[in-house]
């Protein structure tokens, strides 16, 4: 079924339940539409690449791309009231005409220069033997594996079988944004994953991982190496079915210290950049953990692409660490880097996110930099900020 055919028939059973699957958008907005200019011809006359694609890259670009973590998600109207249609969040992120109309919502009202698929990090569970739950209060809820025994139900991954509607999707959203626009898949890492699988829910304190880390090593590899294997082929999966940029999400692990992360996550956020560059050597990658200070260096010389640095961290000096970081693990070239607004400053007069958001886009200079959120969007955050948000950076423009 085509996008246009498959969005029509979505939006015609969503109005005759009183809502629309149109944009409605900031009266602002379509300034920002109608400014879009188509990116020059590359020299043998074929389409460049998106811009947000060729700042991964590394390559210097007329302007920064940005986009925003989460950008897809409650702080919009629409997605609120598309969740009365569709209550459960695997309802949303599973059929995919609707995932497709929750990941284009941000890119129509913003313009945003990624569009990020609407899933998870753990939808590729149930396709390799750990089916869970999502509480819409609590998060997700799975049987906790915490025994060789309780292993045995990981298996290997088929996505095509377990997530054709992820393939559905991205294919979707390659047809609807066009050549100028990225369209961006994500895959969680084996220790953020294994969190879930070992804690059997979400944790503020992750003990009983640390616990297995520390007293049954073997076995705690053991699940992050299988994990890894399987997260590694989605990564090619969604490649394959349109991603053109893999962000790897180890957003727990900055509960780990220096060492821990070196032993239990490092090795494996490896092992999926590993398998994603020996296919697809110019698909970009990005690493992202939260309240990652300590660990810059350490990330960067996992070989990713980017670094997306959390808010805690000074810009310009993030730059210097991430290439300190590659020159030690013997890598060529600075590395990119994205982010990394705080997410608060989206709360904060018109005045003061311009501010903030040119004080990053100045320290982070002209090269190899996604501008992006410091972490994910909050839930209550006014979308006339995120649009004034957006619309500053796509208008910034650094001195020659």
């Amino acid at each position: 079924m085509k996008l246009s055919t498959a969005v029509a028939f979505l939006m015609l059973s969503y109005e005759a339940q009183g809502f629309s699957l149109q944009s409605t958008r900031l009266n602002s907005a379509a300034s920002v539409s109608e400014d879009v200019t188509p990116s020059p011809a590359a020299k043998d006359g074929e389409q460049k690449d998106p811009l947000l694609i060729r700042a991964a890259r590394g390559e210097k670009t007329e302007r920064t791309p940005v986009w925003m973590m989460r950008q897809a998600g409650r702080h919009i109207k629409e997605y609120r009231d598309l969740c009365k249609e569709y209550p459960t969040f695997r309802q949303r992120s599973e059929i995919p005409e609707v995932a497709v109309e929750v990941s284009l919502q941000p890119w129509r009202n913003y313009k945003t220069d990624g569009c990020i698929l609407f899933s998870d990090i753990l939808t590729p569970f149930p396709g390799m033997g750990c089916d869970f739950t999502i509480d819409e209060k609590l998060g997700p809820i799975m049987d906790p594996m915490r025994s060789w025994d309780d292993m045995k139900k990981l298996h290997k991954i088929d996505p095509t079988e377990s997530m054709p509607f992820v393939a559905e999707a991205l294919k979707m959203l390659r047809e609807e944004v066009g050549q100028e626009t990225a369209v961006l898949g994500f895959v969680g890492c084996p220790y953020t994953l294994a969190t879930y699988l070992v804690e059997g829910k979400t944790s503020k304190e992750y003990l009983e991982i640390k616990k297995m880390a520390l007293n049954e090593p073997k076995l705690l590899h053991a699940i992050l190496k299988q994990v890894a294997d399987n997260i590694g082929d989605y990564a090619l999966f969604q490649i394959e079915n349109g991603a053109q940029l893999i962000q790897i999400f180890d957003s727990w692990a900055g509960h780990l210290s220096p060492r821990d992360y070196e032993e239990f996550a490092a090795p494996y956020q490896k092992m999926i950049l590993d398998k994603i560059k020996e296919k697809y050597p110019d698909v970009p990658t990005v690493v992202y953990i939260k309240h990652s200070g300590a660990l810059i260096e350490r990330m960067a010389g996992t070989g990713v692409d980017v670094v997306s640095l959390d808010w805690t961290v000074d810009m310009a000096e993030g730059r210097q660490r991430i290439a300190n970081g590659r020159k030690a693990a013997g890598l060529e070239g600075p590395g990119g880097v994205q982010g990394n607004l705080d997410p608060a400053v989206l709360f904060c007069k018109h005045d003061v996110i311009e501010e903030r958001a040119i004080e990053i886009l100045k320290k982070a200079g002209d090269t190899g930099h996604v501008m992006n959120l410091g972490h994910g969007i909050e839930a209550a955050t006014p979308e006339e900020n995120a649009h004034f948000f957006i619309e500053t950076v796509r208008n910034y423009r650094h001195e020659e």
